[in-house]
């Protein structure tokens, strides 16, 4: 059976307005409250910027058989054991027949700032995958297959996310590839990373400015880790599970 990406890439165009939407009407609303938050926390207190995202994954899952399975987005019923800690709350999180099939986290990151952020994103992403799979070798989830684990990054396309960035190690040199490297080309090579170490079975990074509110607009930094990639390596996982 083929593939069905369920229409994506328009469905993504309007997963992007609805992200830059809804986070200048939580900037509005504390506005209108006198509850201001200290500079772009305003737009990301009203949560729901994302969930025209987790909506393009649930028509993935339906889409490519497994529409009858378990689907879970409330905060209640995507909490999943974990190995370091007790339990780790997901995005996303699908259960057929008893098995996890799939787990998705979903970030952003927009600007001014992205040094600091940049290093949290990716200590997050790591130690959650680590965390995630020493709790499966464990038989936290019993005996069943690999799940599918993903992480799915938009970050704003800026100027100072596009810069190079100067780091410095005083004592042994940084890999050449992060010499210089902006923030977004080093969203790329994380992505990238991520997959290649098998810590998430796919990993993705799409890069769009706030102006796209009105436009949808979105790039991606390579093809292992544009959105493509990761609908077609989900839709694929859904597929094998639903045909199993």
């Amino acid at each position: 059976m083929a593939l069905d990406l369920a229409n994506y890439e328009k469905k993504t165009k309007d997963a992007v307005k609805a992200f830059w939407g809804n986070r200048e009407k939580a900037k509005q609303k504390q506005i209108g409250l006198g509850k201001v938050d200290q500079g772009e926390r305003s737009g990301i207190t009203g949560g729901k910027n994302l969930d025209e995202f987790i909506a393009l994954l649930l028509r993935l899952v339906k889409a490519n058989g497994l529409g009858h399975a378990d689907i879970h987005q409330s905060r209640a019923l995507v909490t999943l054991p974990g190995f370091f800690r007790p339990t780790k709350l997901w995005d996303l999180v699908v259960i057929h027949k008893g098995h996890l099939v799939a787990a998705i986290e979903l970030k952003s990151q927009v600007g001014p700032s992205f040094g600091n952020n940049f290093n949290n994103r990716t200590e997050e992403a790591i130690g959650t995958a680590h965390d995630f799979w020493t709790a499966y070798r464990e038989k936290a989830f019993g005996e069943q297959p690999r799940p599918f684990v993903g992480w799915l990054m938009v970050v704003e396309d800026a100027p100072r996310s596009r810069s190079p960035v100067k780091d410095k190690s005083a004592h042994f040199p940084v890999f050449p590839e992060f010499q210089g490297a902006s923030y977004l080309k080093r969203y790329d090579i994380l992505c990238q990373r991520l997959v290649l170490e098998q810590l998430y079975t796919s990993a993705s990074v799409i890069a769009s400015p706030r102006s796209a509110v009105k436009t949808g607009a979105y790039s991606e930094l390579s093809e292992m880790t544009g959105l493509k990639t990761f609908v077609r390596s989900f839709a694929a996982h859904i597929a094998a599970e639903a045909a199993r």
